[in-house]
């Protein structure tokens, strides 16, 4: 025979996984998780960028570390961009376009390490990085740039 108690234990347990099921989804939830899994995969290393140069290929997800060697003016045509150039290794450096409207300024030095996940562009100075921010309307991997254990997003 079954207790009462354990019935009323089964009716709770029942009653709240079919209150969960009714739950509108939470998609920025979602979102914030599928960035967190993508930033736990991400190899930092400079590897991709690397061979994304090498092969002339734009549009890629790249993950990697440098070190800041010049602080550009802000590309305020259009949506302001913060602009800086950051060396990844002895023959490449990438110029950065990070999003400061949608996305805070990162307080950078000249001689500040950082490590980044964005989209590689290819030019033969040595590509840009781009969508180091997130994707308000969930349309795009989001990217971030990391400086001193903070991550600007």
């Amino acid at each position: 025979m079954i207790s009462s108690y354990t019935r009323f234990l089964f009716a709770l347990l029942l009653a709240l996984a079919l209150g969960a099921c009714n739950q509108t989804p939470d998609t920025a939830g979602v979102q914030r998780h599928a960035a967190a899994a993508v930033e736990s995969v991400v190899e930092i290393d400079n590897s991709v960028i690397e061979q994304a140069f090498e092969a002339r290929k734009s549009d890629v997800q790249v993950g990697g570390r440098g070190r800041v060697v010049k602080l550009l003016k802000d590309d305020i045509r259009g949506q302001r961009h913060q602009k800086f150039l950051v060396k990844i290794n002895e023959r490449q450096t990438l110029l950065f376009a990070h999003n400061i409207d949608l996305a805070p300024r990162v307080p950078l030095q000249v001689g500040d390490e950082i490590s980044f996940y964005g989209e590689y562009v290819y030019n033969p100075k040595g590509g840009i990085v781009h969508w180091t921010h997130s994707a308000p309307r969930g349309d795009h991997v989001a990217g971030w740039i990391m400086l001193n254990g903070r991550k600007y997003q």
